[in-house]
């Protein structure tokens, strides 16, 4: 009998692991929310796509296995195109499949110098011409029928921007996620300070990738350190010409020529700005970012430059950090999206271009256009750390602290493109001498905030050079401070509005959001001089940053009284 029942057991549980992995594809879209399946797939593997200067880019074709006519959605990527080069490949033909069941030819390319495409691999320099010419190459297949899509997040975003100058016709649809049509916004801050925990955690993971036979070799002859061990040392170094040295044991060429080319103006960076021209695209857009998103600003900005010109775009931002979750929205997002500008499908679109989460109230809301009509509130930093909404006394010491670039006041949580991102406890950096926080009462009321923060800070430094980072953060009633937006100003000699005791003014510009923050909870304002490494730290020198090794530390004041009313001005919602 116990035989029979675990014979019987044994075959069910056969039966339904059959089934379930037969409808693994349903069970999948279900959970991501995605219109059913409705077509099976076929792959044709290694596309050969010439460049015209000779080089040979390889793509996976992914096509409905079926007659009919089908549009087609470009994926240009340098993270692998399936899982037999890369991790983030088998994420990326996981999608390819998703689409293709939905009915859409899916050709996921290698960009140059990746995967197993040929040529170097010149982060953003080659992206437009690439992708042109692979655009010029789908009208000669005999499966395009007219219609072309873009779609994927972060630097695959990044590679839809590259091609829109002057676009073909047929591209009739955009969805770039988490990502910036400028190319110096990977970077580098607006204000020009360097991303180092971005850019060697970013360029860690694609040599390494790429040169495994290498990087194993290196670590076999005892020549590099475990990874963790090996990033903290390479945040720690100096100069930061060297990091990718000590990070993976071998200079990497795109790394130095960013630092060498510090400047937005540089033509080095503008022929890979994309923003002027998008007034003139004609594809229409839907941007998909996060708030906690290290391309949030640069994207809101490509937001304005089409809503300016009359381009209608789309717009969807949740409570996401730079990674899967903003992904899976922004495929979400593409099916109707495609539907409606490839198949010409429009029920399918949502009627209010904009869509957005509010974090604290924790939903989701749906408008015309972004931002929503909100009243510019100023909360003013007072003695005693206080911030509240009534004006500054009219005498009141500044506060004073050091900065010390030997020992920089380090970044937790924010904007940063990997882990540990996002919303976190600020208490262990709050109570740092280096880092000055200025808190409200307890609210008696919720308070909404929706849109651009700002501070504005008079401030004193013992160096002509200093970095200004303020941070706004929901303060619980247990005492947890959580990060909601924030942002760094460098102070170059010359900089800000000189008052007549030689303070300066300055405005720091912290992002944008969509909070509330609950009755019974704080708001609150942290002041400090650097967020290291996710900033590259200001060595208070005035030295390039590549080569600079010299270290002095500076002591820095913050004024709060009536002729220096420095604030943080929220956008409460009206």
């Amino acid at each position: 009998m116990l035989k029979k029942k675990a014979a019987t057991a044994l075959l069910l549980g056969g039966t339904l692991g059959l089934a379930a992995w037969l409808g693994r594809r349903q069970l999948l879209g279900h959970a991501l929310r995605l219109p059913p399946p409705r077509y099976t797939v076929g792959v044709e593997q290694g596309v050969i796509t010439a460049m015209p200067d000779g080089i040979t880019l390889v793509a996976d074709h992914y096509y409905p296995q079926v007659a009919g006519d089908f549009p087609t959605i470009l994926r240009r990527t340098p993270y692998g195109r399936n899982a037999s080069l890369s991790p983030i490949g088998l994420f990326t033909a996981f999608c390819a499949q998703l689409f293709a069941e939905r009915g859409y030819h899916v050709l996921v390319q290698d960009v140059r110098g990746r995967g197993e495409s040929e040529g170097n691999f010149a982060p953003f320099e080659n992206e437009t011409a690439d992708g042109r010419a692979t655009l010029d190459w789908l009208p000669r297949q005999p499966w395009f029928n007219g219609a072309l899509g873009l779609w994927g997040e972060s630097y695959n975003g990044y590679t839809q921007w590259a091609v829109t100058p002057d676009a073909p016709a047929y591209l009739k649809a955009l969805v770039p996620a988490i990502s910036s049509s400028l190319g110096y916004s990977y970077a580098y801050s607006p204000d020009g300070v360097f991303y180092l925990y971005g850019l060697l955690n970013w360029m860690t993971m694609l040599e390494a990738s790429k040169q495994m036979g290498r990087w194993l070799l290196v670590t076999l002859r005892g020549k590099t350190r475990p990874n963790a061990e090996r990033m903290v040392a390479a945040f720690a170094h100096l100069p930061v010409g060297e990091t990718d040295e000590v990070a993976l044991g071998w200079p990497v060429p795109y790394y130095r020529n960013w630092l060498a080319h510090p400047d937005a103006s540089d033509p080095y960076w503008q022929a890979m700005d994309y923003r002027a021209t998008l007034p003139e695209l004609a594809a229409p857009v839907h941007l998909v970012g996060g708030w906690y998103d290290i391309f949030l600003t640069e994207m809101l900005r490509d937001y304005t430059a089409l809503q300016a010109a009359g381009r209608n775009p789309y717009l969807t931002i949740g409570p996401w950090t730079h990674g899967l979750d903003a992904t899976f929205e922004s495929l979400r997002q593409a099916l109707p999206w495609f539907a409606t500008h490839l198949k010409g499908e429009p029920a399918a679109l949502r009627p209010h271009p904009v869509r957005y989460y509010v974090m604290g109230a924790d939903e989701w809301r749906e408008a015309d256009s972004w931002p929503p009509s909100t009243q510019a509130t100023p909360y003013f930093l007072h003695s005693s750390r206080q911030l509240t909404t009534a004006t500054p006394e009219p005498l009141a010491p500044p506060d004073v602290y050091r900065y010390n670039p030997a020992d920089p006041t380090p970044s937790l949580g924010g904007p940063l493109i990997t882990p540990p991102n996002g919303a976190m406890d600020n208490r262990t950096l709050e109570v740092r001498p280096d880092v000055l926080s200025y808190t409200s009462a307890p609210l008696a009321e919720d308070v909404e905030i929706i849109g651009a923060v700002a501070a504005t800070l008079y401030v004193q430094s013992s160096l002509a050079e200093t970095d200004f980072f303020v941070r706004l953060c929901d303060v619980f009633p247990d005492g947890r401070s959580i990060n909601i937006c924030d942002g760094l100003q460098r102070i170059r000699p010359g900089d800000g509005d000189v008052q007549p005791d030689g303070s300066i003014r300055i405005q720091v510009d912290m992002a944008q959001t969509a909070m509330r923050f609950c009755a019974e909870h704080r708001i609150r304002i942290q002041v400090s001089s650097g967020a290291h490494p996710r900033f590259n730290r200001n060595l208070g020198t005035s030295e390039p940053v590549a080569t600079a090794t010299q270290m002095r530390d500076a002591r820095l004041a913050v004024y709060h009284d009536q002729a220096h009313p420095s604030l943080v001005l929220l956008p409460v919602a009206e």
